[in-house]
Order: C-alpha cells, then sequence, then structure tokens
C-alpha cells in the first residue's frame, strides 16, 4: 500500500460542491412516501405538521417543540410531511484482501462511503456506518447534519485492513444492530469463501433498500502474470503453487466473469441494485454518473 492512497483526504473541496447538489433516494416506501417523493431538505420546512418524536444528539434545536417542553419537561421534535426520515447505512469490508490495488480497494471503498455519507448528511438524513472483517466492528454512531462529517472522516480513516471476511456475520450482526429502515449499501470485493448469499439475505429480511458495491483490483480483473508462481491467500494463508499459461488466464477470466455474473444475477432477482467497479474507475464518475443511473442518488 502506498503511503500517498493512504494519507491523501478521502474527498476534496470541488467534490464536495458537486455533491451538495445530490440527494439520496429511495426505491421503498418510508414514512409513507416513494422514491424520489422525498423533499429535501434544503428547500425549507413545510408547514403542515404531521408529528413528533423524540429528540436526539444532533437533531435540529429549530424544529424543538418548546411548548411540550413546557408542559412535559422532555424534549420532542416537530415532524412535518417534508422532513421524512432516511436512515444511511453503509457497510464496509475491511478484510485483508481488501489491501491490495493501487489505490486498494479499501481506499476506494472508503472514498465511495464518505462521498455518500456527504450527501446524506447535507440532506439531514441519519447517516450510520460499519465495516467488518472476521465480524462487525462497533461502527460510527447515527448523525445528521453537515457538520458531523469530520465524524465520518475521522470514522473511516481510523479503518485499517485486516483478518478474513466473514460477511454472512457481519450481515447478522448488521440486521440485529440496526431497527430503522433506509438504505443500506454494502462495499467489498466479495472474495469470502462463506460465500454472499445467507448474508445478503439477512438483509433482505429486514426489508432494506439495498445496494451492492462490488470492488474489484485491475490487477485481478485483468492479471499481468506470467512464469511459475506461488500464490499465497491473503486472508487465511492457503497456498497454491501454479504456472501461468495462456489456458489458464482464459479460465481464471472464465471463473472471475462466472462468479461476477452470478453475484449480480442473485442480486437483480431479489431486488438488490448491484453495482460493479474497479478501483482504477474514478470513483466520482462512479457517483456523480453510475449510481445517478441506478436511482440511489439525485
Amino acid at each position: 500500500m502506498s503511503t500517498a492512497s493512504t494519507h491523501a483526504p478521502l474527498l476534496d473541496a470541488e467534490f464536495l460542491h458537486k455533491l451538495e447538489q445530490l440527494e439520496l433516494v429511495s426505491r421503498k416506501i418510508f414514512v409513507g412516501r416513494m422514491k424520489g417523493e422525498r423533499k429535501s431538505k434544503r428547500r425549507g420546512s413545510s408547514v403542515e405538521f404531521a408529528d413528533h418524536r423524540n429528540y436526539t444528539s444532533g437533531d435540529d434545536l429549530r424544529h424543538i417543540d418548546w411548548n411540550v417542553y413546557g408542559r412535559l419537561d422532555k424534549l420532542f421534535l416537530k415532524l412535518f410531511l417534508e422532513e421524512e426520515d432516511l436512515h444511511f447505512y453503509t457497510l464496509l469490508d475491511t478484510s485483508l484482501s481488501m489491501d491490495f490495488g493501487e489505490p486498494t480497494k479499501l481506499q476506494y471503498g472508503k472514498q465511495v462511503a464518505a462521498a455518500l455519507s456527504f450527501i446524506g448528511l447535507v440532506n439531514h438524513d441519519r447517516v450510520m456506518m460499519d465495516a467488518f472483517s472476521t465480524a462487525l466492528d462497533r461502527g460510527m454512531p447515527s448523525v445528521r447534519g453537515r457538520s458531523q462529517m469530520y465524524r465520518v472522516v475521522g470514522y473511516l480513516d481510523s479503518l485499517q485492513a485486516s483478518g478474513q471476511s466473514d460477511l454472512t456475520a457481519a450481515a447478522k450482526a448488521f440486521a440485529i444492530k440496526h431497527s430503522g429502515k433506509g438504505i443500506v449499501v454494502v462495499i467489498s470485493d466479495f472474495l469470502d469463501k462463506r460465500g454472499y448469499q445467507d448474508a445478503l439475505r439477512y438483509l433482505l429480511a429486514r426489508n432494506l433498500d439495498i445496494y451492492v458495491v462490488h470492488v474489484l483490483s485491475k490487477e485481478e480483473v485483468e492479471p499481468e502474470l506470467t512464469g511459475d508462481l506461488k500464490l499465497v491467500d491473503a486472508e487465511d494463508d492457503d497456498i497454491a503453487e501454479i504456472t501461468i499459461s495462456a489456458p489458464l488466464l482464459k479460465r481464471y477470466k472464465d471463473n472471475l466473469n462466472a462468479f461476477v455474473g452470478g453475484l449480480k444475477q442473485w442480486c437483480t432477482k431479489r431486488g438488490i441494485t448491484y453495482i460493479f467497479t474497479t478501483n482504477h474507475n474514478p470513483f466520482d464518475k462512479l457517483i456523480l454518473n453510475y449510481l445517478r443511473e441506478r436511482g440511489l442518488v439525485k
């Protein structure tokens, strides 16, 4: 891993300005609305009062109902019809296999997670982040509002690649930990010997709006290897001694295409949006163009 990729800022100021124009949208119904109908918080507060909910740290103090506070001595927030409370989750793979490529798949995943989280914060969505390798980590608690972006960056900067990938255990723990409805973006290379089906079923059972961002390195997609090699699995130290030949490379690419195609097909059949990318695909284009086309941002 290069020092440059580790210490470079996740997002630059010019890109942040572009992200300010976007918002996250959901295909599922949350608080009685369909995808695309959730109004942006940038447009001001509706006068159409809907309900109250308990105040939590990070909420906009301007929406506290002080009359209720005077009667009950408790803080409640006024909810307006346009202020739908969307939960946005990212689940980022930090296993050792993600520590590969230039930039590493992990660094690329961090940038995608940071950009999407910033879009959510600008629009006052609830943003939560979790990472996993052998298990789900402690995660970043719920934050709201663009002033909390430093927490997102601090959390992502603290993550380092380690351990084997166990997406199934992480997804199960994630489904138990989080109760809110919303969008979850899973960012991983999916190089998990346990597979992905059971893991994604845990998320499907929660009725979440699921996006899978499948990140591989350019070297994994187009390997440039020759001769006799000893390959060592980064996660469990399994060793394979092979001789690189044209037929072997063809078999590798056929297997890779079958794996990618199988994951895409499995997701599509179940209403999960599948997005494939490599670490050499500029992540800003992934956010501004491709994810907009796929309906996650607008």
